[in-house]
């Protein structure tokens, strides 16, 4: 027979719960920030306590509600901080398992996908979704049967605040890791990212895919392209995230796609460039061309270049074999675009003082007199440079003897 204290206690708690059930919106919301305040960061035997062995009652009713209410969006964040209680709390993984027998995770991954949900209900699903990829390999593993990859990536992918979108990243970045039987469909999720036009998801996608790169050890050729696209955004600190996965990336099968689409995109075709928005063209506004897609393309391409043969001799050489130094000249030669212009000729500088077969067959192409203008001062070659010059540099058929040329 119960004694009076755990009678008193159970009274408590049946007082309790009758709140709760015939509770008015505002009644279960004061309800709701009250749990969370006095409940955050306690134990599965310290909650047991607090509700008198019966906690499980009080979450099989928040789990009721949410599955009711979220579509409308009825204080969906405190219910999902007060369901966050119970699967953080120590000691606590049967409430983890009462949860998602209750079709909590499906719950949770559909909050992910509802326009109408504002971002923070979907920060507060993300962590829920962390708290269950957390607790081992077949979590991770029932979140990407549940289609969660796919889901995840979208909430990345179409969010417009920050938070929510690095948790997300957090979120991917757990899934790929311990778990080999998904962890290529994560992979691939990522690389669907790349081609966002939101600079902070590409930004993220780079990040998570250098981590998870180690972790698959094998590298899918879809990455190529969208990867090397990259090179044409205006937002450097992508193009600082693309360039060190491209570095990471040579050192699989893909390396010799890498380098010969690097180099491709020294030269821009005559398609990009006429395609060019007309306003570009408007005497009114010279200085648009700079921003043109292609020229930020052929000046990173040119920055990676440069970057690369500086840290390895051996991918100098492979380099050669795709003519680099002539799409370099050509970039060199490009008026429309001086940051082209300087990151072209700062990558040559350092294949002609390496190579001396390289330095011979420029200073020919380039002529006595451009040739010394060049070498006083590399970086500065386009301030001081004229038409004539200019054309003579695009014009050249530099190609080097000595090195087995890769068909192009």
């Amino acid at each position: 027979m119960a004694s009076s204290k755990e009678q008193m206690e159970i009274c408590t708690l049946m007082g309790y719960l009758q709140d709760w059930d015939h509770g008015t919106k505002a009644v279960r919301h004061c309800i709701l920030n009250d749990f969370i305040n006095t409940n955050r960061g306690k134990t599965g035997p310290e909650l047991e306590l607090q509700f008198a062995q019966g906690a499980s009652l009080f979450l099989t009713r928040l789990t009721a509600w949410l599955r009711l209410t979220y579509m409308v969006g009825t204080c969906v964040t405190e219910q999902l901080q007060a369901i966050g209680v119970f699967l953080s709390a120590a000691s606590g993984h049967r409430y983890l398992v009462e949860v998602l027998e209750v079709g909590g995770l499906l719950t949770f991954l559909e909050i992910l996908r509802l326009k109408q949900l504002r971002e923070d209900n979907k920060q507060e699903a993300l962590k829920l979704l962390q708290i269950i990829a957390n607790a081992g390999r077949k979590y991770k593993e029932l979140i990407c049967e549940s289609y969660g990859v796919r889901n995840v990536a979208e909430c990345l992918a179409k969010s417009k605040m920050e938070k929510t979108q690095e948790q997300a990243q957090i979120l991917l970045e757990l899934l790929a890791q311990g778990n080999p039987k998904y962890q290529l469909q994560v992979y691939k999720g990522l690389i669907a990212l790349l081609p966002c036009t939101s600079s902070k998801v590409q930004q993220l996608a780079l990040q998570t895919l250098r981590t998870v790169q180690t972790v698959v050890k094998i590298v899918h050729p879809c990455i190529v392209e969208p990867l090397l696209n990259i090179l044409r955004t205006i937002h450097y600190e992508v193009q600082y995230e693309g360039i060190e996965l491209i570095k990471i990336l040579l050192n699989y099968n893909v390396r010799q796609a890498l380098l010969k689409g690097i180099v491709a995109r020294l030269n821009p075709s005559m398609d990009d460039i006429k395609n060019r928005p007309r306003i570009l063209d408007d005497k009114s506004t010279p200085n648009l061309a700079e921003s043109l897609p292609v020229f930020v393309q052929q000046a990173a391409a040119a920055k990676v270049v440069g970057t690369l043969i500086q840290e390895s001799a051996e991918i100098a050489e492979e380099f050669l074999q795709f003519r680099v130094v002539h799409h370099l000249m050509i970039a060199m030669g490009n008026l429309d675009h001086f940051d082209s212009q300087r990151q072209a000729s700062l990558a040559l500088e350092h294949l002609v003082r390496t190579f001396p077969a390289v330095e011979e067959h420029v200073r020919k192409a380039m002529g006595e007199t451009l040739y010394e203008l060049y070498m006083i001062n590399p970086e500065n070659l386009y301030t001081r440079m004229d038409l004539v010059q200019a054309d003579v540099l695009a014009a050249n058929k530099v190609n080097i003897p000595g090195f087995d040329e890769v068909p192009e």
